[in-house]
């Protein structure tokens, strides 16, 4: 995940650790693939290293099948194809035991055997070129002798290019995934509504410019046929999602990639686990105009990762692994070495999931994993990069299976009611529109949204009528969201005037904010506001602007700034210099610098003060761009009178000893332990905690600097949003006041010595040539230490956690029990999203 800008994404990071094997520059030694002896295993689970891959002769292997014999075939990511058979438990392979395919094909990145074929996605200039091949054994010698080129993909180049092939639930088809530098093939139908734009209500800001000028649609999932011949979108606004899976029902899966550049800003988006449901639309945009997860006509992810690298993923259908892993997806992170079992539970019409590290290592730069018909077996390879590669198996071999099985009739009737509406994308597909109007209210967003894109996929004169009588609020505002996306200009005053017909203030939160975003798509698509909108526009929404919600202040920021309303900089301050955290603090200067009215010389010096504060925040590798542009902006609108009135301010250097998120000074309180909250901390976080003044205390103790809480924060420490269903209150206090009495195996931080006696801590988060990239503070994530890989000794686990002790100390013991009750509730006493 972290700071791969020099290094392919895929492929680009190294593991959270490194062992020395992997830097051995003795000749007479061969490299090998991390040996058994180091991995990390799941209870109940043995692995065995098949084999170690002579990179100088085979490369380093990427993408791996099996065939219908329970043969794996690979690929080198610069090179050829290879096939071999399994051997038999606790035997390995030889190199002679690896068949090299003799066709012109190789680079692949997505491999798949289907209908006595051979399917190959690749993401290079050779073999033919980026596209969907189709290889074949002709004379039935069980040679592959005939490559055929099925679909042909753009030559833009880049690692978020063509990636997996994958076998539809039906048997028939073929899914293909393409990351983010890939635009859409020729197509004959998509079932997401073909009317792509970026729905930014106020102009974006790019960072380091990486893909500047690239927009939707882009990182998609599409469906063919065995021939390659037909073409149907399935679903768009992925970043870089490198594979696929089809659960046991016929649900689609993916894993996607992160932009690691946005550490630490609010439009970072973790790595994620995506429920691909028919038309979704999961809003991928670049620089800062990535879509928010509450955005209605979006989809969320199934679960959150946090930093990392995608590559293979699979379910565990057809292992002979317990059920519970059977149901499992499995999704694969290069740059940490983990291999994670992702456990879905239903939830309304689709799922929620939970992870669970199923294996990891030092290194192990996964790569992809498949399950073996044959022999119920589980298969990895790790590779990548030309890093060392090889080949590993996965059997079962703990107690018999007592995991059981449920799935509630409210699940499955639910989910029979998405697929219902979801059959109406398809192309020549009956709708009914009554059936479609009826689900446009359903509580349940996956129901709700399925209805939607069907409506959408009607002609606009068969159902727009019906917006203007509706009395459902959440019916019609998803209708009008729909009008707004599929509308005219005719359309417009009507739909603004619904919008404000709203009786705002006893919405729901989901509501509002789906006000909020139906008025700025209505403006963006279907016309700017008049003069005289404008103005009902900010009268309907200005005393609103103090929301409990960072998500519903935000948006509401926005749209008064659209506006030109002069209150919201009076306000917007007061929210900027109240925010407890560095990414909610930015989504409000990043709107306040295009407001233009309503400053005063206050006003404007309490802005630029936080401006040069800016600077002392950390994030990514665009981070520093991304303040500098909010700052120029902000400049922009300043007279020559107010850049003299504020030269001190324009031109203060800030000397940074640290982020500080609050306005608020503290001062030492105490060197707390444990035992000094022995006696409150079950009685004292019973009722009567003020939650928001935790969520204030949890920017003030600088949690939100490396940990995410409720969507909101950083990703370089552990999501804290399920805090409370892991630890009990004493344990949770202990790991903040103690943090390395435990250290999460996620977590983990290494010791590098070198040869000259000199030792590092810190994590490893690259590897560039020979040279190691160390991030040694985690409140500084953009800056690393380099180390010399041939002049490294030894790298060991650390013993000292990264989470640095004593930040409760200028907490009083009051506040410190805010902050707990604030965490263990998850945020839902304060937080209306959650009501």
């Amino acid at each position: 995940m972290i700071f791969r800008q020099q290094l392919p994404v895929a492929f680009g990071l190294f593991t959270a650790g490194i062992a020395l094997t992997l830097f051995s520059q003795s000749a007479s030694a061969q490299q090998e693939a991390t040996p058994v002896e180091q991995l990390n295993v799941k209870e109940g689970f043995h692995v065995e290293r098949l084999y170690s891959v002579p990179k100088d002769q085979q490369g380093s292997w990427v993408a791996m099948c099996v065939d219908d014999r329970g043969r794996l075939i690979v690929s080198d990511q610069y090179g050829a194809l290879y096939r071999m058979a399994p051997p038999a438990s606790g035997e390995t392979l030889k190199a002679d035991d690896i068949e090299k395919i003799d066709v012109d094909m190789g680079g692949a990145q997505g491999l798949l055997y289907a209908f006595d074929s051979l399917y190959v996605v690749t993401n290079t200039e050779e073999h033919g070129g980026r596209g969907l091949y189709r290889v074949k054994d002709s004379d039935g010698d069980d040679q592959f002798d005939k490559v055929e080129r099925l679909k042909k993909f753009e030559e833009q180049g880049g690692e978020h290019g063509p990636h997996a092939v994958i076998l539809g639930p039906d048997g028939q088809s073929l899914y293909i995934i393409c990351g983010n530098q890939t635009a859409l093939p020729e197509y004959d139908h998509s079932r997401v509504p073909p009317r792509w734009q970026e729905d930014q209500i106020l102009p974006r800001i790019y960072g380091r410019g990486f893909m500047r000028g690239i927009e939707a649609p882009r990182g998609w999932v599409a469906k063919t046929d065995a021939d390659g011949k037909d073409w149907e979108i399935i679903a768009t606004g992925f970043r870089n999602e490198y594979d696929a899976a089809f659960n046991k029902d016929g649900e689609l899966f993916t894993y996607d990639a992160d932009m690691e550049w946005d550490v630490n800003t609010p439009w970072y988006r973790p790595t994620r686990v995506c429920h691909v449901v028919s038309g979704a639309e999961f809003g991928w945009r670049n620089g800062s105009a990535k879509w928010p997860a509450y955005y209605s006509d979006s989809v969320p992810s199934v679960v959150d990762i946090g930093p990392g690298s995608p590559t293979g993923v699979c379910f565990g259908t057809g292992a002979k692994f317990p059920q519970k892993y059977q149901d499992a997806l499995f999704i694969m992170d290069w740059s940490y070495g983990k291999l994670y079992a992702v456990h879905m539970t239903p939830s309304g019409a689709t799922y929620t999931g939970t992870i669970e590290e199923f294996i990891s290592a030092q290194p192990l730069p996964l790569t992809d994993i498949a399950i073996s018909p044959k022999d119920g077996a589980m298969y990895f390879t790790v590779g990548g990069r030309r890093t060392q590669s090889g080949v590993y198996r996965v059997t079962y071999t703990g107690a018999a299976d007592a995991y059981p099985v449920e799935e509630t009739e409210s699940f499955a009737a639910q989910r029979a009611q998405r697929l219902a509406l979801e059959a109406m994308h398809s192309r020549g597909a009956k709708a009914d529109l009554d059936v479609i109007w009826s689900q446009l209210g359903n509580s349940d967003r996956s129901i709700q949204y399925a209805a939607r894109v069907a409506l959408e996929h009607q002609p606009v004169d068969a159902w727009a009528g019906r917006v203007w009588g509706e009395k459902d609020a959440r019916t019609q505002l998803a209708a009008l969201i729909a009008l707004a996306r599929n509308g005219s200009a005719e359309h417009q005053p009507q739909a603004v005037s619904a919008l404000m017909a709203m009786d705002y203030s006893k919405l729901d939160a989901q509501s509002r904010l789906d006000v909020l975003r139906g008025m700025g798509l209505t403006f963006l698509r279907l016309g700017k506001p008049t003069d005289t909108q404008k103005q009902a526009v900010a009268n309907y929404l200005r005393n609103h602007l103090s929301a409990s919600s960072p998500a519903e202040n935000h948006e509401l920021l926005q749209l008064l700034v659209y506006v030109q309303e002069p209150e919201a900089a009076a306000k917007g301050i007061a929210l900027l210099e109240a925010a407890p955290s560095q990414q909610e603090q930015m989504n409000y200067a990043k709107s306040l610098r295009l407001l233009t009215v309503g400053w005063t010389p206050d006003l404007d010096a309490r802005y630029f003060e936080w401006l040069n504060r800016a600077r002392t925040y950390r994030g990514g590798a665009s981070f520093g761009n991304f303040v500098k542009s909010i700052r120029d902006d902000a400049e922009a609108r300043l007279s020559d009178a107010q850049k003299v009135a504020l030269k001190p301010l324009l031109e203060a250097v800030e000397e940074s000893t640290g982020p500080q998120f609050s306005y608020t000074p503290r001062s030492f309180q105490k060197n707390y332990t444990v035992a000094d909250f022995d006696d409150v901390i079950h009685v004292g976080l019973e009722g009567g905690r003020n939650f928001e003044n935790g969520r204030n205390l949890f920017g003030a103790a600088t949690c939100f600097a490396c940990h995410r809480f409720n969507q909101e924060g950083g990703a370089l420490g552990p999501d804290l949003t399920s805090v409370s269903g892991k630890f009990s209150p004493r344990d949770l206090l202990e790991s903040i006041i103690e943090p390395s009495k435990e250290i999460s195996d996620q977590y983990n931080s290494v010791v590098v010595t070198q040869e000259d006696g000199s030792t590092t801590t810190g994590r490893v988060v690259n590897l560039n040539g020979d040279t190691i990239n160390l991030q040694e503070n985690m409140l500084d994530p953009n800056a690393l230490t380099n180390i010399d890989a041939r002049k490294v000794k030894s790298i060991e686990p650390s013993t000292v956690s990264m989470m640095p002790p004593g930040l409760l100390n200028t907490l009083t013991k009051d506040a410190v029990l805010d902050l707990m009750a604030y965490l263990l509730s998850a945020g839902k006493a304060s937080d209306p999203m959650f009501k």
